[in-house]
């Protein structure tokens, strides 16, 4: 049944329909979140779904601090995360399209003491390179040393020169934060203005977005901010730390609310403009969404898509029929997605504050479902099938290892493993004696450590102080007379470990 619903109760909720919408819209979507919400232990999400120019659905469920049980509303922050990549991307396009640089000159041009690993693509690497992931680096390679660090946004460029690649510049994909940092820098060395201000000046401001923070240092001392929690590696919602990404801020240091993001659906679904007035030119937009890169060309086999890739700043492919754009964004303790589909003239964007579930996902593809006639079937449910597993055996994997630490003494001497290690890319960590354990220090973190407790057969439970880090098994080893580990760190952060060598 399809019914036309215009609701408002006080501030948590509006619905509006300009024309017919679909029964999962008008009659079930409350239930199908509160379900998929319990389901996937997710304490608060917001969601805005915008069509034909109008909102139809803008609405908050569950609570943005599970102690206090303040509920989640339109006006409720989120890190939005990679989520930013779009406004650094429309950024660098608007800067293109008023003359003021192009996206093909070389990195060089700006910053000519830039390296990279390899010297020819030193020479040849673009700032559309950049937006387009194609330096050949692994997925969130780098990002341990760069992620919630005190380095700055030069430190971090500079270190680039160590990220050793994988794959072939060009030839393939590897989503790169550090990447969108270097592209994000060009635009203070055209304009005088950093990053945060331009893009306040030229997109949020414009867009009314004044709820809308481009970046995340105080983000707990921001009026309606969501607390963070995850219930990786241990099963149970724990609150965390607020990420400092500010280092990184083009590819993700973004703090919003889905409000104040209707409002850039509404602009990309109106070639730019924003009630009546033009923001951005059309010709920005379509720069933004030309495919740069092709991740996919196979048929999926749980959605309607054919071909899968990335443009500048967002993912595309088609879903049913239509082209679809979207972007998911991941910060400790948040999940969060935007995507629209310009033949449907319809927005969707969802923020969640449990980063360890993919019901933000499942519930998208609901809603695309819907309003693109796909046949029903409950993407929740898909999705857990696959998450449920892998998340059992993560948390059993901990318990396991959690229930080795009897008390064992270590072969070696403890003062024998205290001292300096040190990784060519991250920099130094210090190991001290804390009573019968060790302590392992970061060097120009936010105050992370990891506590090292003995197990057996020379293995030591290596848990970091920051629950998003993860927990994992460690080993030292002997090499040419020299202690040294490799530091595992949570996949959502970075896949490989990290050698350290004692000093």
């Amino acid at each position: 049944m399809k019914k036309i619903a215009f609701i408002i109760c006080f501030s948590l909720s509006i619905i509006v329909s300009f024309a017919q919408q679909p029964s999962f819209i008008t009659d079930s979507i409350d239930g199908y979140i509160n379900s998929g919400m319990k389901q996937w232990n997710v304490p608060g999400l917001a969601i805005v779904i915008v069509k034909d120019g109008k909102v139809v659905l803008m609405k908050g469920y569950g609570v943005r601090d599970i102690k206090t049980n303040e509920p989640v509303d339109e006006n409720t922050l989120f890190m939005i995360a990679s989520n930013s990549k779009l406004f650094t991307a429309t950024s660098l396009a608007q800067l293109e399209y008023d003359k003021k640089l192009s996206l093909d000159d070389k990195i060089t041009k700006y910053f000519p003491t830039y390296r990279v690993y390899d010297s020819t693509t030193t020479q040849l690497v673009t700032i559309r390179d950049m937006l387009s992931h194609h330096l050949g680096t692994k997925t969130f390679q780098g990002d341990f040393t760069f992620w919630n660090r005190t380095l700055s946004s030069a430190e971090i460029m500079n270190k680039m020169r160590l990220l050793k690649p994988s794959q072939n510049f060009r030839q393939s994909f590897g989503y790169c934060n550090s990447c969108f940092l270097t592209a994000g820098e060009v635009i203070q060395k055209v304009t005088g203005k950093p990053w945060a201000v331009y893009v306040t000046d030229s997109i949020l401001q414009p867009l009314d977005m004044a709820n809308t923070h481009a970046l995340g240092m105080g983000m707990s001392q921001m009026p309606d901010a969501s607390k963070p929690y995850t219930n990786n590696f241990t099963g149970e919602i724990t609150e965390l730390p607020y990420d400092d990404v500010d280092n990184l801020a083009p590819a993700g240091s973004i703090v919003s609310c889905v409000k104040d993001i209707s409002h850039w659906l509404l602009l990309q679904l109106d070639s730019g403009k924003y009630d009546g007035r033009q923001i951005i030119p059309w010709q920005v937009l379509q720069r933004t969404r030309q495919m740069q890169t092709i991740i996919s060309s196979t048929k999926s086999q749980i959605l309607p898509r054919h071909y899968y890739g990335y443009g500048l700043g967002n993912f595309q492919g088609d879903y049913n029929g239509r082209q679809e754009y979207e972007h998911t964004g991941g910060a400790d303790g948040f999940v969060t997605n935007v995507c629209f589909v310009p033949e449907e003239n319809l927005g969707i964007s969802i923020l969640t504050n449990n980063d360890n579930q993919d019901f933000f996902e499942a519930l998208r593809y609901q809603i695309l479902d819907a309003y693109l006639g796909v046949k029903y079937v409950s993407r929740d449910n898909q999705f857990y099938q696959f998450f449920k597993p892998e998340f059992n055996a993560t948390v059993k994997k901990v318990k396991d290892l959690q229930a080795r630490v009897k008390g064992n003494r270590p072969t070696r001497e403890l003062k024998t493993y205290v001292g300096k290690y040190n990784n060519e890319l991250f920099g130094e960590v210090t190991i001290t004696q804390q009573k019968n354990d060790l302590l392992l220090h970061f060097s120009h973190t936010q105050n992370l450590t990891a506590t090292l407790q003995y197990m057996d057969n020379d293995e030591w439970l290596l848990t970091y102080s920051n629950p998003a880090f993860g927990i994992f098994p460690l080993k030292f080893k002997t090499t040419n007379g020299k202690l040294s580990m490799d530091v595992k760190v949570n996949d959502f952060l970075e896949f490989d470990p990290y050698t350290f060598v004692k000093e």
